[in-house]
């Protein structure tokens, strides 16, 4: 869908509503939202291989690596409402690397698509596996559901948690532990 589509889409919702798009603070809204819409949708014109662009390099490390609390923004796929928090992060390598940044642009790219955040927790876990082939890797991703808090049940101070082992993290017990202490600290 291009933009001008879902201009008019929003110009159909607004006026469904019952407002009138010609209004003077609605007059150019339809084209805006549209902008923001696929601004927080374009996850979906991504993908990794793009994305990483190279920057896996060898390394003798074979310690955990984690990168915390990166701040992410999404769209539940049932309400097309925000959810806001942050992942957790972390691989054990393998031989090789991955450049610090693509871990938060990895975390970016799923997350601006629609979605549930138990997938998009899986998402990010399976894709750092699949680039650098490491040991193992761990997501653990916590967030505000704007679809929880505004409408429905309205619960504020809810957060929601959900994480993904692979590899190592899933079958030891102390590297899983290892990592869930190091993101509480």
């Amino acid at each position: 869908m291009h933009t001008e589509d879902m201009t008019r889409c929003f110009e159909q919702i607004i006026t469904s509503i019952g407002e009138d798009v010609k209004r003077e603070g609605l007059v150019k809204t339809p084209a805006r939202a549209a902008q923001a819409f696929e601004f927080l949708t374009q996850g979906y014109r991504q993908n990794l291989d793009e994305l990483v662009n190279g920057a896996i390099f060898s390394a003798d490390n074979d310690e955990m690596i984690i990168v915390r609390d990166i701040e992410l923004y999404s769209l539940c796929e049932h309400h097309l409402l925000p959810f806001i928090g942050r992942a957790n992060v972390a691989y054990i390598p393998d031989g090789k690397v991955i450049g610090l940044s693509k871990i938060a642009r990895i975390v970016d790219m799923y997350a601006r698509r629609l979605q549930i955040q138990e997938n998009l927790t899986r998402e990010i876990a399976e894709a750092l596996q699949n680039v650098t082939g490491a040991k193992g890797v761990a997501v653990q991703i916590s967030a505000k559901h704007m679809c929880m808090m505004m409408r429905g049940v309205s619960k504020q101070n809810s957060e929601m948690s959900t994480s993904v082992m692979l590899g190592t993290f899933r079958q030891s017990q102390p590297t899983r532990n290892e990592f869930l202490q190091l993101i509480r600290s």
